[in-house]
C-alpha cells in the first residue's frame, strides 16, 4: 500500500480486539472506521485494484498444437507476482468484435488428466473444447490456482474426507477450504492480452460478470456445457 501510494515502503501492523476480547472482523473494523472517521480497505480490495493498475502475466512462449479437437495456439502466461504458469489454448482469430467461446477452467489433475468420476470437471473442459472446435474460434484458459488451495494435495484431501465421512463435495470443501475462493482478475488479463473482448461463456452456471469489471471485457452470455451421467449410472454401465 506504501509502495503504490509512493511513498517508503514501510508500515505498522496491529490488531484490533473487540471488547470480549476476540480479534475484530470486517463487519466490526467498518463500524470502527466509521466511528474514528479512518479509511479503511480490505485486501481483496488492494488486490482488485493491482489486478487492474499492473500487469500481473506475461506471455512466455507460444505455438500451434494439434490435437483431437482440431489446430489450437498454445499460449503459456506466468504471473510475474507467484510464478504460476497459465495457459490460453487459441483457435481461430479472437480479435474480433463479435462473441468468442471462452471457457475459465481451473487446473484439476485427477479429472482432466485421468478421469476422476468424483467431479465432471474434466466432461466439461473438453465438451468446451468440443463447441469451441464446432465453432472454429474460441479460448480455453486452464488456470493454476494453488494460492486458493486449489492445488493436488487439497484435492485429494477433500476427496479422502468425502470418502471417509460420506460427505457431499461442497461440505467436505468447506472443511479442506479446497476452491472455497477463486481468482479470476488474472484470467481476464490473459484473456485482455488475447484481444477478446466480448465473451460467450462456456459454463453451467451464470457469468461471474463482475469478475472482469475494468478489463474491457463484457459477458454477452453463456453457453451451458450440459452434464456427464451419473457416477451411479458410469458405475452400473461399468460392470454391465
Amino acid at each position: 500500500m506504501a509502495r503504490i501510494a509512493g511513498l517508503y515502503p514501510a508500515g505498522v501492523i496491529c490488531e484490533i480486539m473487540n471488547e470480549d476480547g476476540t480479534m475484530s472482523r470486517l463487519p466490526q473494523l467498518e463500524q470502527f472506521a466509521a466511528q474514528h472517521n479512518l479509511k479503511m480497505i480490505s485486501v481483496a480490495d488492494l488486490v482488485r485494484y493491482r489486478i487492474r493498475k499492473e500487469t500481473l502475466v506475461r506471455r512466455v512462449v507460444e505455438t500451434d498444437l494439434p490435437t483431437v479437437y482440431g489446430r489450437f495456439r498454445a499460449v503459456a502466461y506466468e504471473n510475474v507476482i507467484n510464478g504460476d504458469v497459465h495457459l490460453a489454448m487459441v483457435m481461430g482469430d479472437v480479435k474480433t468484435d463479435e462473441p468468442v467461446l471462452v471457457r475459465v477452467h481451473t487446473e484439476n489433475v485427477t479429472c482432466d488428466m485421468f478421469g476422476s468420476l468424483i467431479d465432471d470437471t474434466g466432461f466439461q473442459l473438453h465438451a468446451a473444447l468440443e463447441k469451441i472446435a464446432g465453432e472454429g474460434r474460441g479460448v480455453v484458459l486452464y488456470l493454476r490456482q494453488r494460492e486458493h488451495s486449489l492445488d493436488l494435495v487439497n484435492q485429494l484431501r477433500t476427496y479422502k474426507v468425502m470418502q471417509e465421512r460420506r460427505l457431499p463435495k461442497h461440505e467436505a470443501s468447506l472443511e479442506t477450504g479446497y476452491g472455497i475462493d477463486r481468482d479470476y482478475g488474472v484470467g481476464a488479463q490473459i484473456l485482455h492480452d488475447l484481444g477478446v473482448r466480448h465473451i460467450l461463456l462456456l459454463s453451467n452456471h451464470p457469468p461471474k460478470v463482475a469478475a472482469l469489471e475494468g478489463f474491457e471485457l463484457t459477458v454477452v452470455g453463456n453457453v451451458p456445457l450440459g452434464e456427464r451421467a451419473s457416477l451411479k449410472d458410469e458405475d452400473s454401465t461399468a460392470r454391465t
